[in-house]
């Protein structure tokens, strides 16, 4: 069984990390603590390692994983424009539960699955993720459980789900809220005369707290 390293221990962490280092650079998956619930993480540029995550999960590629990102910088690299609406929502819910679906860079070398052109990005506020995020660079994180059971809020409950899929599990207790990111689609502020951002998933950021930063930008909400 694939060991979990307590990140809560000096002695630990420094060892859990460095192994999730290398896993990720052999295209091996790893398991994280974030703010919202535990994610199984690959590299987001290694092809196989992207598949391998899917197959994990029991998820086909018609559901590709969001990309984690260590910050706003990176973010502007991976997206091939970034409207000013979106760079509020960033600046209010960043670090934290809000995913953005985006059109992708369309010179990056990817292949995370049917995204249709788009990628979904967002930066978590846990220090073991962002930390793992500044020395890996940007990572594929889905949610660390199998298709169709609750999103994992250990580590244990991951290992339970994922088994030896997963090659290193980092651990850091109860995940903070246990609420999956809301997840908008801002693709339709690009090239159409409509402005709209669309939810797509309600989780940690509500539709009014997206309402007082978007106003009439986010989409009526549904009676």
């Amino acid at each position: 069984m694939s060991e979990i390293f307590d990140c809560r221990d000096e002695a630990q962490v420094l060892s859990g990390m460095r192994q999730a280092r290398q896993a990720i650079g052999r295209g091996e998956l790893v398991v994280l603590p974030t703010d919202t619930v535990y994610g199984v993480a690959a590299n987001a540029f290694d092809a196989a390692a992207v598949q391998r995550l899917l197959d994990a999960k029991g998820r086909g590629r018609q559901s590709p994983p969001p990309v984690l990102v260590a910050g706003v910088t990176t973010l502007r690299a991976l997206v091939a424009e970034l409207p000013e609406a979106v760079e509020r929502l960033v600046e209010a819910f960043w670090p934290g539960g809000l995913t953005i679906v985006l059109p992708a860079q369309p010179s990056l070398t990817w292949d995370l699955g049917e995204t249709r052109g788009t990628v979904a990005l967002r930066m978590p506020a846990h220090r073991i993720a962002l930390e793992l995020l500044e020395e890996t660079g940007p990572l594929a994180v889905s949610s660390a459980n199998r298709t169709g059971k609750a999103a994992a809020i250990t580590a244990e409950e991951a290992q339970d789900m994922l088994a030896d899929s997963v090659k290193v599990y980092l651990s850091d207790g109860m995940a903070t809220t246990g609420i999956a990111s809301t997840i908008v689609d801002a693709t339709g502020l690009i090239g159409t005369d409509e402005k709209i951002v669309k939810v797509l998933r309600e989780g940690a950021v509500s539709r009014v707290q997206l309402r007082e930063v978007l106003g009439d930008l986010l989409e009526p909400d549904v009676a």
